[in-house]
């Protein structure tokens, strides 16, 4: 009985919007615009979430890397000077990695020879702004690089300090364009290195390639780049992320007595982790989401009022049609309950089209500043819980007003 109830309602509903097509159409596209400015702005930031999260997994998921930082503290005066910790060298980090055995733990050394090489090819060459790096066997998996094509350094290649090396994506469109890479010979600082790897695509983080680059053997980069005050990385990968905690405090207890510093004195190195950047931009991602909250929920306000006062038309449009169902026993609940459906598949259609606005919208800005787009599905699910309170809140009115006419006088009703 309640069965067939609810479907002659959907029915008569259906029949009332067909009537007053035109007025539906607008109800339901001022609903869409409140939806769509929400499920567009929240597809943005979760694309931009997505993207960030993408360009800072370079760094590896469970790693943490040992590196130089600078620091401010007081003197005496209350003014500030500045402190500059001193450079991590190679025979500090070779006695890092040699001291260093946490269970479960890979240790990577590295460091960046020069940004400003120019890398020959045959009778090409380019222009004086490819990386050089200095890194060891373990680098590209604590990295979290892999190689598209060719294969990594092996630890024969370390030991032996063999002129190899494994090249960014960019030089298969440039220098290595229309050949094999593989096994090719380029030439950095006149010396020549074999190519045994091309490593795959990163793109750009905050404008900086991640594709110009050339590794090379840490000791055979050692020997080709002399500058003084050459300051090294140590890269730590756990396998177990729940040990990674541990792992950083045996780590940072380890460089202590490589620094030799005293239980008083405060490090003089920085241990960063490499999901601390990546949180701490992802905490300022979620303002942006409050923010796209707030002005959805202030178009929607607007739509929800918008879509109360055309119901309450409606009811006083069909006020003699209500008189005419109470005079042949129509019940209050019966009557409150058609117009309610009504409104819900108002606000259900208004919301429909909002969504499909809105990821629309969402792709095409995602797309034009190139941000990894992925389907909303928390915003689709929020925006379809959105448009049934609006439509709950708006209904509930035109609803017991419709409800509550008194029959004799809604049948005198011109």
């Amino acid at each position: 009985m309640m069965l067939k109830l609810f479907k002659e309602n959907i029915r008569i509903a259906i029949g009332s919007i067909r009537t007053q097509l035109l007025r539906t159409i607008l109800t339901v596209m001022i609903i869409a615009i409140g939806i769509t400015a929400l499920v567009g702005i929240l597809t943005v930031v979760s694309a931009l979430e997505n993207t960030l999260s993408s360009d800072f997994a370079s760094m590896g998921s469970n790693t943490f890397n040992i590196n130089q930082y600078e620091n401010n503290s007081r003197r005496r005066g209350g003014g500030e000077r500045e402190i500059i910790n001193p450079i991590i060298s190679y025979p500090e980090a070779v006695a890092f990695k040699n001291k260093y055995s946490y269970p479960l733990t890979e240790t990577s050394l590295s460091f960046t020879a020069t940004t400003t090489a120019e890398v020959k090819y045959e009778a090409t060459k380019t222009d004086p702004e490819i990386s050089v790096l200095g890194v060891d066997e373990h680098f590209l998996t604590n990295s979290g690089l892999e190689t598209n094509s060719g294969r990594n350094f092996t630890n024969f290649d370390i030991s032996n300090n063999t002129y190899t090396c494994v090249v960014g994506s960019d030089f298969e469109k440039g220098i290595l364009k229309d050949v094999n890479p593989i096994g090719k010979t380029i030439s950095i600082r006149g010396a020549k290195f074999k190519v045994i790897g091309v490593l795959k695509e990163k793109g750009s983080t905050f404008g900086n390639s991640q594709d110009l680059r050339v590794l090379i053997p840490i000791q055979v980069a050692r020997s080709l780049f002399t500058a003084p005050n050459i300051n090294y990385t140590m890269s730590v990968m756990v396998d177990k992320k729940e040990l990674l905690d541990q792992a950083i405090d045996n780590a940072n207890s380890t460089m202590r007595r490589v620094r030799k510093l005293s239980p008083i004195k405060d490090n003089n190195f920085a241990i960063v982790r490499s999901d601390d950047l990546i949180n701490k931009i992802l905490s300022i991602t979620k303002y942006l989401g409050f923010a796209s909250w707030l002005i959805g929920i202030i178009t929607i306000l607007g739509s929800s009022i918008a879509l109360m006062n055309i119901m309450i038309v409606s009811v006083t449009e069909r006020t003699r049609e209500i008189g005419v169902r109470k005079a042949l026993g129509a019940k209050k609940t019966t009557i409150a309950f058609q117009f309610f459906i009504e409104t819900l598949l108002i606000g259900q259609l208004g919301g429909l089209v909002g969504i499909i606005f809105g990821i629309l919208i969402g792709y095409g800005i995602s797309t034009a500043i190139d941000f990894v787009f992925v389907i909303p599905w928390g915003a689709i699910m929020a925006a379809f819980v959105t448009s049934f309170i609006v439509a709950l809140v708006s209904g509930l009115y035109p609803a017991i007003k419709s409800a509550n006419l008194d029959p004799i006088e809604a049948l005198r009703y011109e």
